[in-house]
């Protein structure tokens, strides 16, 4: 095998263990069909709308973006512009637990009488107190308008809409839910990031492995490197 066929596989074998740690998907999101029951002024009423939840980092957390690709419920009267005002829970779950809650502007435009109610696009931030998988589902949505409240449940079990790769903020693995119902709950919630942990390292979740991952692969190119440079200076020493 002549020299410069023994430098392209080396190179090669180089870049392919660097690539490897690349492929890995930090998010994954999916529109899911939420079929939402409600509570009305006026009686029950129903409608399945496709949710879709995005995702976009801001600071330390991450900013959430719900979206509603149909109407839910309906009212007997037309609401005038801004006349109707949604909000929303996002379920956690996963590595952690909680909810987010979500808001959005009144609508911007009257909504006949006895047609789908709109909603905005609904926002909120999320900031993670643990580390890992954590998934996104369409909770509770509330629409006010005209001094009454209508309460909209999902009732299909709907799966989650959002899945991310997190890091706590600050390193850390411990925390309690979201939501902040617990305070007292944070500081007992565990204690798997502690220093008594028999000598052992803390692991704060996958992105730590994401990092461990991404030495070996440029140790292993270092090392196809340096394989390059040893056949190189082989085959000058053949030549001589």
């Amino acid at each position: 095998m002549s020299n410069q066929k023994r430098t392209t596989l080396a190179l090669a074998a180089a870049l392919a263990g660097s690539v490897v740690v690349a492929g890995a998907p930090a998010a994954h999101a999916e529109v899911v069909d939420v079929n939402y029951q409600c509570v009305t002024p006026i009686g029950p009423k129903g409608a399945v709308s496709p949710i879709d939840i995005k995702s976009v980092e801001s600071g330390d957390g991450h900013k959430l973006t719900m979206s509603f690709r149909k109407g839910v419920s309906s009212s007997p009267v037309e609401l005038g512009k801004g006349a109707m005002n949604p909000s929303a829970v996002i379920e956690l779950g996963g590595a952690e637990q909680g909810k987010v809650q979500v808001t959005g502007p009144a609508n911007n435009e009257a909504i006949p009488a006895n047609t789908p109610i709109k909603i905005s696009d609904l926002s909120g931030t999320y900031t993670p107190k643990k580390s890992g998988k954590v998934t996104f589902t369409a909770g509770v949505l509330t629409i006010k308008a005209l001094g009454t409240t209508t309460t909209c449940t999902p009732k299909n079990n709907p799966g989650p809409s959002l899945e991310l790769d997190v890091q706590a903020a600050g390193g850390s693995s411990d925390g309690g839910s979201t939501d902040g119902g617990s305070p007292g709950g944070a500081a007992t919630g565990g204690s798997t990031g502690g220093a008594s942990g028999g000598g052992e390292l803390p692991r704060t979740g996958p992105l730590d492995s994401a990092a461990a991952l991404g030495t070996l692969g440029g140790t292993v190119l270092l090392s196809g490197a340096a394989g390059v440079l040893w056949l190189t200076r082989r085959g000058q020493r053949s030549a001589g």
